[in-house]
């Protein structure tokens, strides 16, 4: 009874009411009736008064505590709600505040956690998987030739020029990996220098051709003749950038499709748009895209080759430049992947 918010009121009132007559029975003018009035008074009001505050600015908010310390300890934190620090004349209730916040941040470490392991767990099915195909490939064709096969000569050049082929593709793999460590711990410098990203562009179609036209896929690079595209960048970073992504816009296409190389300027910056009439990437796969291994479509992985972080490493190398890469698609008719550089001013001739 004395531990409640009304046995201490009881108390408190019952000793002002007290305080309070024998100070009005000092005074000469005091009868019994005003002496019973005042008391009655005093009491009723000191009653309500520190019953109101105890339960409301005291016992409520030490009952929060308790109930959120009881979720904490049973690491249900998914009934915790982010409530903002509110003024109050409580100050349990400002503690109440600071412990829900502390919770929410164990929470959001929580959940980040286990988003890191579930990544986690991806990875090594996805590292294990990638790196799997080419050794068992190569361990096929070599132990078929240490059977026996070697000794037929047109059957062991084919079988050594595959295994060549699949341990080109480890190579590939493991190189993409260590430049993609490299550029998260951020080991990787940047050597910025001035060029025309229009003329980088048309080397890496140039490049790119003879893989477009045994797909029936036409590359188109479109610009203004009448104007300049210097940027200051990392130029073998940014061609691999590019290379990249026109390389995923013919790979994804179909055949007889179209990849559209546009180059643009801004006021500040030149923008290149690679926009391919593929099949396009469905919306729930648009935010995964450049996660390391992920594939739209991991039946087909292997037909339309490479190590699947080709995404992933453009997107490292554009935030190393201060920029990010976007896109949009639609399902059925392609995609536009963008991305822009900071554009250098002509400068005019003394």
């Amino acid at each position: 009874m004395l531990t409640t918010s009304r046995g201490i009121s009881l108390i408190l009132a019952f000793a002002i009411s007290v305080l309070v007559a024998a100070f009005l029975s000092l005074m000469p003018d005091s009868t019994p009736a005003i002496l019973l009035v005042a008391t009655g008074l005093t009491f009723s009001v000191s009653y309500l008064l520190i019953n109101i505050t105890l339960e409301f600015l005291v016992f409520r908010e030490i009952g929060n505590i308790y109930a959120l310390l009881e979720k904490i300890q049973r690491k249900d934190l998914s009934e915790i709600q982010d409530k903002s620090l509110r003024s109050s004349l409580s100050p349990l209730r400002k503690i109440n505040s600071v412990i829900n916040s502390y919770a929410l941040a164990r929470q959001k470490e929580i959940d980040t956690l286990q988003k890191t392991a579930e990544f986690r767990r991806e990875f090594i099915a996805d590292i294990s998987h990638e790196l799997k195909t080419p050794i068992f490939a190569t361990q096929g064709y070599i132990h078929t030739l240490l059977d026996g096969a070697i000794e037929d000569k047109q059957v062991r050049m084919k079988f050594l020029k595959r295994a060549a082929k699949s341990l080109d593709s480890l190579d590939i793999l493991v190189q993409d990996l260590l430049t993609l460590n490299q550029m998260e711990s951020g080991a990787v410098r940047f050597t910025f220098t001035e060029f025309d990203l229009r003329e980088l562009l048309q080397e890496v179609i140039e490049q790119l051709e003879h893989k477009a036209s045994k797909r029936e896929v036409t590359i188109k690079l479109d610009f203004d003749p009448e104007k300049t595209y210097i940027t200051h960048a990392d130029r073998p970073k940014i061609y691999r950038v590019c290379q990249n992504l026109i390389f995923n816009g013919i790979n994804y296409n179909h055949n007889g499709g179209e990849v559209k190389v546009s180059v643009k300027t801004h006021k500040n910056n030149v923008q290149v748009d690679v926009k391919d009439t593929g099949q396009g990437i469905p919306p729930e796969d648009l935010k995964r895209i450049f996660e390391r291994f992920y594939r739209v479509e991991k039946s087909r992985s292997k037909e339309k080759g490479g190590t699947g972080l080709g995404l992933a490493i453009v997107k490292h190398i554009l935030e190393g430049h201060k920029s990010k890469i976007s896109v949009s698609s639609t399902v059925g008719k392609g995609s536009i992947f963008s991305f822009s550089l900071p554009l250098e001013k002509e400068k005019k001739a003394d």
